[in-house]
């Protein structure tokens, strides 16, 4: 489990030369390991690894992996309708883009953070969800995959899944 620090890109090595999360590992003797799924350069927080690529497909198959919870800063005051439009989605590219669960953590006058839900991660699903809405984010932290969460993990830290985070990602957690 690492806590992706905004500005890095999650690929070993990058062609524009931009720093990768691999810098979060630097000096650590753990052999082979590869993201499990993806975090843009803009987002944070939790990324997992693997060095067994059948466990890491389990994780990001659309039909059976975990669901994964975001808070997401947005530059709006969300109401009940907007929450609702978020759970029917929309049609952009040719992809049907939703969560699955939507609630307001806490609001201010101009901003607000919310905590959405993803069965499935398409690329850049809640930046492009919210875009449609007229609604731009400010902030995007990945806080949990299935039963396993980001907790207090520091940005830049990680930390080995515990023997029950392992067993529990490789069940169905929806």
């Amino acid at each position: 489990v690492l806590n992706k620090p905004r500005g890095l890109v999650t690929t070993a090595r990058d062609e524009r030369g931009r720093e990768t999360v691999y810098r979060c590992f630097d000096g650590e003797p753990m052999g082979w390991v590869s993201p499990v799924g993806r975090l843009d350069k803009a987002s944070e927080g939790l990324l997992l690894f693997t060095s067994d690529p059948a466990w890491a497909a389990g994780i990001t198959d659309p039909a059976s992996g975990p669901a994964k919870t975001y808070h997401v800063q947005v530059d709006a005051v969300p109401d009940a309708a907007l929450l609702a439009r978020l759970l029917a989605g929309i049609e952009d590219k040719g992809e049907r883009l939703s969560v699955s669960a939507a609630r307001v953590l806490r609001q201010g006058q101009r901003n607000a953070w919310l905590e959405l839900v993803l069965d499935e991660g398409r690329n850049r699903q809640i930046r492009r969800l919210l875009s449609a809405f007229e609604i731009n984010v400010l902030r995007l932290v990945r806080v949990a995959i299935g039963s396993v969460v980001l907790g207090d993990l520091a940005k830049g830290a990680w930390r080995p899944l515990t023997a029950d985070e392992m067993q529990a990602l490789s069940r169905s957690e929806r």
